[in-house]
């Protein structure tokens, strides 16, 4: 996969802005961004997190009832710690600060509960091209995916949005070729390929579970036309 960020980035929703907006930018600390609108009564809060973008997406409506995603967990690397700090965002979000290094963090990580590990080796290793560091772990950039338990996870056919932590984004240099070579290597499709103004070509593809994926090509990244 040809990145055009050395990141992860990773998407919430919420209807606690307020709530939301002070724990991560006072509890965690992370640098605020900027607001962008997303439309249907959405606005995207994007932090700074390691060189990765921490995407709070505050709904001003109820969020659909869908079940939770498999991504059960954020930890986010940080010079001067002795050890993790564990803690929880208002909706009951999991996050852990962790000293740099720590378990391979040298960004962030993003933690799966699975219904299947090895079909996640697969998809994450060949469909995905990450670049597999231990059993379950899965580099992209500095950033990882890590499978940290196995479970029941439902898949929400279709929606990508709901409450908690729903999707994460690889950041490439061309979104349709990345979307279509996913898919000939038996990704799934989340949300075929669109374009937002001038800002943004994306799409989504799922893992095994169901999880949404966002494939996308920013302008500010690449310096091109979309």
């Amino acid at each position: 996969m040809n990145l055009a960020k050395q990141h992860l980035d990773i998407g919430l929703f919420s209807n606690d802005r307020d709530g939301q907006l002070a724990f991560w930018q006072q509890t965690v600390g992370l640098p605020y961004d900027h607001m962008g609108k997303l439309g249907g009564g959405m606005q995207q809060h994007r932090h700074h997190m390691n060189g990765s973008i921490l995407k709070m997406n505050h709904a001003r409506g109820p969020l659909p009832d869908v079940p939770p995603s498999g991504i059960v967990g954020l930890e986010i690397a940080r010079d001067g710690l002795a050890a993790p700090q564990n803690l929880a965002d208002p909706d009951g979000n999991k996050v852990a600060l962790v000293p740099r290094g720590f378990g391979g963090v040298e960004g962030i990580a993003i933690l799966l509960r699975v219904n299947d590990p090895a079909e996640h080796d697969r998809f994450w290793t060949h469909a995905m091209q990450f670049e597999r560091m231990g059993e379950g772990r899965y580099r992209c950039g500095d950033s990882l995916v890590v499978v940290a338990e196995r479970g029941r996870v439902e898949p929400s056919i279709g929606q990508w949005r709901g409450p908690g932590y729903r999707y994460m984004t690889v950041q490439v240099w061309d979104c349709l070729a990345e979307y279509d070579g996913i898919l000939a290597r038996g990704g799934a499709s989340g949300g075929e390929p669109r374009v937002l103004g001038d800002t943004v070509r994306y799409a989504f593809v799922c893992d095994p579970d169901g999880n949404h994926i966002e494939i996308s090509q920013r302008a500010s990244l690449t310096g091109g036309t979309l």
